[in-house]
């Protein structure tokens, strides 16, 4: 087990690492805004389980392995990254099935499978995401010990602090989008919400 200061010390460095702005974060934050938080939740367990990946890997050493092979990421980085990009150029025209519709009209929301797919995506296809696990978990395991159980800790703690982060983000985006709607900037909103989904696509696929 991970000894219970190494405990005390990882929890604000995984917060920390969780809650600065990055991909999945400026992700929930553009669904807190267009679907709202309840079904953003399905994006947030496809990059529960993405981020899982990664860290159990880079604890293992495959990241390691991954990382002097950048081609491993190119079809996730490009696709991933074109997928975000056209839904958000899709939204920024307040068309498609994540953009708030302007006026009555009968749209089919995008599908759970797509939002958790969205979310994993975009969470296993960064290599940035790798290479700061490989960086940031060697100094919390204890070589002498056990690896499973402090694995399984770390892991815990990394999933809760970036669920929490997570809902922060999409709680904010909700926030945004009720001050809009208010003064009926529904149009303004989805080009918001496009802008940022864009962003993300072109961050993906680039880093």
């Amino acid at each position: 087990m991970v000894g219970f200061s190494l405990i005390l010390a990882f929890i604000p460095t995984a917060f920390f690492v969780s809650v600065t702005p990055g991909m999945c974060m400026t992700l929930a934050m553009t669904m807190g805004m267009t679907i709202g938080v309840r079904r953003t939740f399905w994006m947030m367990a496809g990059e529960l389980v993405g981020v899982g990946i990664v860290v159990i890997s880079a604890a293992l050493g495959v990241a390691a392995l991954m990382l002097q092979y950048p081609a491993v990421f190119a079809v996730f980085k490009y696709v991933g990254g074109a997928w975000l990009a056209w839904m958000g150029f899709q939204m920024w025209r307040s068309r498609g099935r994540m953009a708030i519709a302007t006026r009555l009209e009968n749209t089919r929301p995008v599908t759970r499978k797509a939002l958790a797919s969205q979310g994993f995506v975009t969470a296993i296809a960064n290599p940035k995401g790798w290479a700061f696990m490989v960086s940031l978990l060697p100094p919390f395991i204890d070589v002498q010990m056990p690896m499973a159980p402090q694995l399984s800790m770390l892991v815990v703690i990394i999933l809760i602090t970036e669920l929490i982060c997570l809902m922060l983000y999409a709680t904010g985006g909700r926030s945004l989008r009720h001050f809009l709607e208010k003064s009926g900037n529904v149009r303004l909103l989805n080009r918001i919400s496009g802008t940022l989904m864009i962003g993300v696509g072109i961050w993906l696929a680039s880093s």
